[in-house]
């Protein structure tokens, strides 16, 4: 099939008529030509939304909910064709790619209901006969730049909260995963978002990324991506006194006391550092281990890694699934390389999987390494593939400091089952997310998802906490005293 884009309300080719490919990462079937935009592209979405800007900020935010609300009920109808279509797309296990649909619906669901909140305040003047409030108001025109991993929840993550507050979108996916996104555009028309409210453009980073950051009536720019990539945006758009809204990179631990469910606790760590085989910002790719536990966490961790099962998505019986591409795939086997220069020692996978089926696409074996220092770069820079590392500790306090000594403080687990190792890791580690006996990777779309230091800039996805990201505050001042009063001069 050939898919285009979708600017002021129509679905219209690239303006040179290019295309590019969309594949199955896990057998190298072609799924779909899509347009490959230009800047003339992004030119024509973006003054749509501009255009459309003035009338959407002006329609009543219950009636935005309600558009909303109607695209939740129809993204819950087509969940399971959603699903498979964003494992053959992204490669991720089905139950997974119901989980992501899932997320997106709950999302929508969720901001839907702002449009009867959006919250200001009143507070009382500091003088007599003078009313005084806040206000949200929308910025203007922003541009969603998603990733391939979660190719349907994170982009309800920016475009839903946007459009709550009246704001208007150009969506540019990730180049991989462009269809699932254009599933997505349609099913928010279907529902009866105005001409030009919503646009996409899809294609690769370079001309259509830098394109869209730079554009002088983008108001606002939402990345979600690698660091390198973030990086580049925050330059480009900050240099235009655009306002940005990062969230980049993960090196996520979790930390196994000695006191520990070790049950609980493998199960855990086979989740978190292999579910979506590996490609989660969340993802475990650091294993703390009490050296009191660690050879049986070892032990039972490697019997376990050896018994995932690669494999097609759609299968029943696939444990983990492809990585995006060929380039990701060898990037992760060079960081297997590294590790064994480093001197860490390869307890299991650490290879690309060519055997029969598995040959046609982008597999690569569950990897996992022990005696990892934690100066390591496999224990400092971001994989993003199925590899996790053993690092031994012996102490909570020597633990913590391990789990915060990296440029990234997305998310980090801890399993006891002492109350106070628990509430001394929750005070003291520097990560966004903190999870007690559970896994590092997971979110619910209520309460706000981010990081500290390198992993983004400060601001926070879902909850109530994404409303900050995509609107202004307006302090309004009503005087009823029929005299002009200086504030602080009587």
């Amino acid at each position: 099939m050939r898919y285009q884009n979708y600017i002021d309300g129509q679905w219209v080719d690239a303006e040179n008529g290019a295309t590019f490919t969309s594949t199955n990462p896990a057998t190298g079937e072609t799924l779909g030509e899509v347009a490959q935009s230009t800047a003339k592209d992004v030119d024509a979405a973006v003054e749509a939304a501009d255009r459309a800007f003035h009338k959407w900020r002006q329609t009543p935010a219950p009636k935005r909910g309600e558009i909303l609300f109607r695209a939740g009920e129809i993204l819950l109808k087509r969940k399971e064709e959603l699903a498979q279509l964003m494992t053959r797309e992204m490669g991720k296990v089905l139950k997974e790619a119901r989980g992501d649909v899932q997320e997106g619906i709950d999302m929508v669901y969720y901001t839907a209901a702002e449009g009867r909140r959006l919250f200001g305040e009143t507070t009382p003047s500091e003088l007599p006969n003078k009313f005084a409030i806040s206000v949200r108001e929308p910025i203007g025109v922003v541009a969603a730049i998603t990733p391939w991993n979660f190719p349907l929840a994170i982009p309800t993550w920016k475009i839903i909260p946007a459009l709550i507050l009246g704001n208007t979108v150009v969506f540019k996916p990730a180049s991989d995963t462009p269809i699932v996104a254009i599933k997505l555009v349609e099913i928010l028309a279907e529902a009866g978002l105005p001409p030009g409210v919503l646009n996409m453009v899809t294609g690769p980073g370079g001309e259509t990324g830098d394109a869209l950051v730079s554009h002088p009536k983008i108001s606002l720019v939402s990345f979600t991506g690698s660091t390198v990539a973030g990086h580049n945006v925050a330059v480009k758009a900050t240099q235009a006194l655009k306002r940005v809204s990062l969230e980049m990179g993960g090196k996520n631990a979790i930390i196994v006391m000695d006191d520990a469910n070790l049950d609980l606790a493998i199960e855990g760590i086979v989740w978190s550092a292999f579910g979506t085989s590996g490609q989660r910002c969340t993802a475990a790719s650091r294993i703390l281990v009490h050296e009191d536990v660690r050879k049986e966490v070892t032990d039972r961790l490697v019997k376990r890694v050896q018994s995932l099962r690669l494999g097609d998505g759609l299968l029943a019986t696939t444990d983990v699934g492809p990585v995006i591409n060929a380039s990701q795939l060898h990037r992760i086997h060079d960081y297997t390389k590294v590790g064994l220069a480093e001197g860490a020692q390869l307890l299991c996978g650490g290879d690309i999987a060519e055997e029969g089926e598995l040959a046609k696409g982008s597999f690569y074996k569950p990897t996992l390494f022990d005696g990892v220092k934690p100066d390591m770069r496999i224990a400092q820079e971001e994989i993003f593939g199925p590899t996790t590392a053993i690092i031994p500790i012996w102490s909570l306090e020597e633990a913590i400091e391990v789990n915060n000594n990296t440029k990234y403080g997305l998310s980090s687990a801890i399993f006891t089952r002492d109350t106070n190792k628990a509430f001394r890791a929750m005070r003291d580690i520097s990560t966004g997310i903190v999870y007690v006996n559970a896994g590092t990777i997971g979110a619910e779309v209520h309460l706000p998802f981010g990081g500290t230091r390198g992993t983004g800039n400060g601001h926070r996805e879902a909850g109530r906490q994404a409303l900050d990201i995509f609107s202004e505050w307006k302090t309004i001042y009503v005087d009823f005293s029929g005299q002009v009063q200086k504030a602080q001069m009587e």
